[in-house]
């Protein structure tokens, strides 16, 4: 496989410090779809193609494990089902899954829908102001969505909760960085948050576990895991594994859909002509009603710019994979052990199979205009058996709050505010969004 010799690990390491997206770029450009990387005493193996992704996420994929990154991360997310494998993981989506379901999920769009209006209420209140984080706003709302509809309580009782997240997700990429050899006892201030807000999620969960257990309902996640772990022989091991599993699907369910929707409103205030067609499209589906499952199907024009925005900054920016056995990707052999790694952020612009992919394009998702694509060149959430088992209910929540915003509202980036992305667990807008707000009428 082509690549940077090995003499070239400080220069690889130096930019993978400096931005983990830019390393994988400058990769690409410099070798093309087939990528060996010197890391340490690692070898990094980069694939970039759709016909790579579907054999390593779906053909093969029992032959890779979740890998760099995840692997370190587990020290921080513990064994939720971001980081679990084998038969662990199998009984954790199983557990799981019935709350995706989708009859489940549209009964879930008046819970949905109130959350969106109370944003935009609370956006409302920002009109002639300096301005909002736009970030901070969608992370509230991403919360309040899943507390009434996966875990049936009001999260925003729990005033640390968002901090804790913060520290843990640092956690988890400091530990991906270091390849976890830093021990987490060191009295590093980023550490010293961390088993803070470890200690500050299980009280959480702890809480959650006690007031479903005197108010039981079987149809939340709550209810599910403490039936899972109702027979764990040790209480202990029981309360750990609960936590790992909230902290697990409320950090990666908020933390995707906020930034998604970041995204989208920063793209949409680059692109004028597309916010007012997404306003008139929103005017056009409320003013027939309430809005129900049947009327969504009339935003059209929103999925496709959510759509888009998924395409050119998926918050799942890197699928890091460990190969069980030796393999062979696009003809290339991959040892046993080896460290593969496949990037939606950059598949998602590749040339070869996007047209014009730097370009902010929604209709690109019209009727009839994928005729052709390969399926696996757009893989926002995955694919194969560990495809995103939310991933209908974030698009639900975006969708909704997208069009419930631009029905009333126009949002504006505060005038010399330059948006860069930062790659964490998810691809976030770095350091906030800070946005005017503006009445459309």
């Amino acid at each position: 496989m082509p690549g940077p010799p090995r003499t070239a690990t400080l220069t690889v390491l130096n930019r993978m410090m400096r931005s983990r997206l830019d390393v994988m770029t400058w990769a690409a450009a410099q070798y093309g779809d087939a990528v060996r990387l010197p890391l340490g005493p690692k070898t990094l193996y980069f694939f970039n193609r759709p016909d790579h992704a579907k054999h390593v996420l779906a053909d093969n994929a029992e032959n890779y494990t979740k890998g760099l990154g995840m692997v370190h991360a587990r020290r921080a997310l513990g064994d939720g089902l971001l980081t679990s494998e084998g038969e662990l993981w199998r009984k954790q989506r199983k557990t799981i899954q019935p709350v995706f379901q989708s009859k489940r999920i549209a009964r879930q769009l008046g819970a949905i829908s109130d959350e969106a209006e109370r944003l935009t209420a609370r956006l409302r209140a920002h009109v002639g102001s300096g301005g909002v984080d736009v970030r901070e706003e969608m992370t509230a709302f991403t919360l309040g969505v899943l507390g009434r509809t996966l875990v049936d309580a009001d999260l925003g009782a729990f005033e640390s909760l968002g901090e804790s997240f913060e520290a843990v997700q640092n956690q988890a990429m400091f530990d991906a960085i270091t390849l976890g050899k830093v021990p987490l006892w060191l009295p590093l201030p980023l550490q010293t948050r961390f088993r803070r807000a470890r200690r500050d999620l299980q009280r959480i969960v702890d809480t959650l576990a006690a007031e479903r257990a005197a108010r039981p309902t079987g149809d939340d996640v709550v209810s599910r895991l403490i039936e899972s772990v109702r027979h764990e022989p040790d209480q202990r091991t029981g309360r750990i594994r609960m936590r790992d599993e909230m902290v697990t699907l409320l950090l990666a369910g908020h933390e995707t859909t906020a930034s998604t929707l970041s995204w989208a409103l920063h793209l949409l205030d680059e692109h004028p002509e597309a916010w007012t067609r997404l306003h008139e499209e929103a005017v056009e589906v409320f003013g027939r009603g309430p809005l129900s499952i049947e009327s969504m199907h009339g935003l059209t024009y929103t999925t496709r710019v959510l759509d888009e925005t998924l395409r050119l900054h998926p918050p799942v920016w890197l699928l890091p994979r460990i190969a069980r056995e030796s393999d062979e990707i696009g003809g290339f052999p991959v040892p046993a052990g080896a460290d593969v790694l496949l990037c939606p952020y950059l598949l998602h612009r590749h040339p070869e199979f996007w047209v014009a992919p730097e370009r902010f394009d929604p209709d690109r998702f019209a009727p009839g205009a994928a005729a052709g694509r390969n399926r696996y060149s757009y893989i926002p959430f995955g694919a194969g058996p560990r495809f995103c088992v939310g991933n209908s209910l974030g698009m639900m929540e975006a969708t909704v709050v997208l069009a419930t915003i631009a029905r009333d509202l126009r949002l504006a980036k505060v005038p010399g505010y330059r948006v860069t992305g930062e790659a964490m667990m998810t691809l976030r807008v770095r350091g906030g969004l800070p946005m005017t707000v503006r009445p459309m009428s």
